[in-house]
């Protein structure tokens, strides 16, 4: 596995990031944003193959990867604005940004609130479905993906859950459940590629052709025989697909 890079702080509005740079002057920046209860190191792997050609930035939110929890629970767009801060701190701008799962509202609504920031936008695995946005139902669909995800992922995921503590991710999936993905899509500027797991349960082949509907620009890219952590268990096919949507779409 590729070492990862030594860490930075950020504090921006008052809260609290880190980021992981592989600096590449010159070539194409993308940032990696994590989902709800995760960090980094499951994005390790795609950080890694993108890399090899690219300036890449994982960046760990507040709350979660050990990174100090503020006093309130910010919201997507609050959230959002101070990523666009952290942005800044790195000096990245025409970026094409990366989210997973929760990560991908998180760059839609940066992408949404600061274009300048937005070569393109990647939503892997984009929650929450309209159609099934109840709590349990999310429960018992993140089960379902859960079981059948290789043991050395789940050992990543258990431990990053644990430092995020169940009360923090609580407040947090409020924000996403709330937060209609699908109507902020289409305020998006940039180019979107949405990608999914063939097998993953819980971002379905019609929630991303909803999606791909309602944005302006956007393609659909599926990984068949993978789920919902396809990035971690096909890197190299998931930068694969990346690269050949930003080359079909060149800076603006």
């Amino acid at each position: 596995m590729t070492p990862t890079p030594p860490p930075r702080s950020h504090r921006v509005n008052g809260l609290p990031f880190q980021s992981f740079s592989t600096r590449r002057p010159g070539a194409t920046a993308y940032v990696l944003v994590h989902g709800i209860g995760m960090s980094h190191r499951y994005l390790r792997r795609l950080h890694g193959e993108l890399a090899t050609d690219a300036e890449v930035h994982s960046v760990d939110l507040p709350g979660f990867a050990g990174v100090p929890k503020p006093g309130r629970s910010p919201g997507i767009r609050e959230t959002a604005d101070a990523l666009g801060g952290v942005l800044d701190d790195l000096g990245v701008r025409d970026a094409v940004l990366v989210g997973q799962s929760m990560g991908s509202q998180w760059v839609v609504e940066l992408a949404v609130r600061r274009p300048d920031l937005a070569r393109a936008v990647v939503a892997l695995g984009p929650v929450a479905d309209s159609r099934r946005r109840g709590v349990i139902t999310q429960a018992l669909l993140l089960a379902r993906d859960s079981a059948l995800e290789p043991p050395r992922l789940l050992g990543i995921v258990v431990s990053d859950y644990v430092r995020c503590g169940l009360v923090w991710y609580a407040r947090q999936a409020r924000h996403m459940l709330r937060y209609p993905i699908e109507d902020r899509v289409a305020h998006v500027t940039a180019p979107v590629l949405l990608m999914r797991g063939g097998d993953d349960p819980i971002a379905s082949q019609d929630w991303l052709t909803l999606l791909r509907a309602r944005a302006r620009d956007a393609d659909i890219a599926t990984i068949p025989g993978h789920r919902h952590l396809a990035h971690f268990t096909a890197p190299l096919e998931t930068a694969d697909r990346i690269r050949a949507f930003v080359a079909a779409h060149p800076p603006r």
